[in-house]
């Protein structure tokens, strides 16, 4: 992780560093295991591309942790994550390929005792939005 951010550090217009996930085989049947998702589509390629699919892909919980990956490096221990919307897989993800994740801090107010800051999220993979686009609503210290 970076260094804990606060409202004071945050800019409208500010990019969040770009996240890179390299989709692998060991990756996708890790996180097959892991999330108990064992439908073939996620670690079987002859069996993905029987429903048409061009290989084996990512699934949501994967992908919806790669959005809270990047969001918790730009934001920090010390926040905390209020809302995801317009998480949509346009596109799929397949094995072999890299998943990047980039933002955008649209907003950023002070509310109370916290900075409530709000987010751009896509995720991109060979140039194409493949997730989103969509939003995250955060909090980071006051400072």
């Amino acid at each position: 992780m970076t260094r804990q951010r606060v409202l004071a550090d945050v800019t409208v217009g500010e990019q969040l560093e770009p996240v890179a996930f390299p989709l692998t085989v060991y990756r996708l049947v890790m996180e097959a295991g892991a999330c108990r998702d064992f439908n073939s589509i996620h670690h079987n390629s002859e069996y993905a591309r029987s429903t048409g699919a061009p290989d084996m892909y990512a699934a949501t919980a994967f992908l919806l942790g790669t959005w809270e990956r990047t969001i918790r490096q730009y934001i920090g221990t010390g926040g905390t994550i209020r809302s995801l919307r317009g998480f949509r897989m346009r596109r799929f993800n397949p094995v072999g390929t890299t998943v990047v994740v980039r933002g955008e801090v649209l907003s950023a107010v002070a509310d109370g005792e916290v900075g409530v800051v709000e987010l751009a999220l896509r995720c991109e993979n060979a140039g194409e939005v493949t997730v989103g686009p969509g939003s995250a609503t955060v909090t980071v210290p006051l400072g």
